[in-house]
């Protein structure tokens, strides 16, 4: 079973987010080497629901997959980690521009964070209203901090039109986001910027590319399952 480490802290959320302020925990699970799962909150459906986010500790500072779900989760991931490591985080990637994924982008710039999203994703993070990153990038891409390389994957529409996958190469981890959902998921969830005749083909598109994967991180909720998970968000496209 995965190790959940002692690394958690609470948060008072805006009462924007939430009927009243109160006070959450973002939990922060290791998933192997110098990978680790973090879980923020936000409200769906009437509901307080997780949203998954990673980040890598290297020798060279940390890299951050997706922010956390309000601003203030933000600072405090960063004040956590910053205290906890004693390293800068120096790079962030939001796979998509909901959110649950951009909307510490703000938060993430006014602490020197450089902060990245496709083009596409930054286009409709302007058209929607959303956070914007400093940085973009029109192909796939890969990024070097370090020993550590990261590969951004676009396989095609599905959850919405820019949603990217983030593969660790080296240790085999495949960051799905919102594209994939959790074994755990009941219904695929928001549709509202979903291309739902694509979807399909582009979870076929990763089948075929990464037949070989030790972790899949979906955007929500548990991450057992690994490969199963593409086949579980077929079965919920059904």
């Amino acid at each position: 079973m995965k190790l959940i480490i002692s690394l958690f802290f609470s948060l008072i959320l805006s009462s924007t987010l939430f009927a009243q302020d109160s006070t959450f925990r973002i939990s922060t699970t290791h998933l192997t080497g110098n990978f680790y799962v973090y879980t923020s909150y936000g409200k769906y459906a009437n509901t307080i629901f997780p949203a998954n986010g990673l980040y890598v500790v290297t020798d060279s500072g940390i890299v951050i997959i997706d922010t956390p779900w309000s601003e203030a989760q933000t600072q405090q991931l960063i004040d956590t980690l910053t205290q906890q490591y004693h390293q800068k985080i120096v790079l962030a990637i939001a796979t998509h521009f909901h959110d649950d994924r951009t909307i510490g982008l703000d938060v993430f710039k006014k602490n020197g964070i450089k902060t990245y999203t496709s083009k596409l994703t930054a286009d409709l993070c302007k058209a929607g209203g959303y956070k914007q990153p400093e940085f973009t990038f029109d192909k796939d891409t890969t990024f070097t901090v370090g020993k550590l390389r990261i590969q951004t994957y676009y396989p095609g529409e599905g959850h919405t039109k820019d949603n990217l996958l983030i593969w660790f190469p080296k240790d085999q981890i495949l960051y799905g986001g919102c594209f994939i959902k959790s074994l755990e998921a009941k219904t695929i969830g928001f549709t509202g910027d979903s291309n739902l005749a694509q979807w399909p083909a582009s979870l076929h598109n990763v089948a075929t590319r990464f037949k070989h994967t030790r972790y899949i991180i979906p955007g929500h909720q548990g991450w057992q399952g690994n490969a199963e998970m593409i086949t579980h968000t077929l079965e919920l496209l059904k």
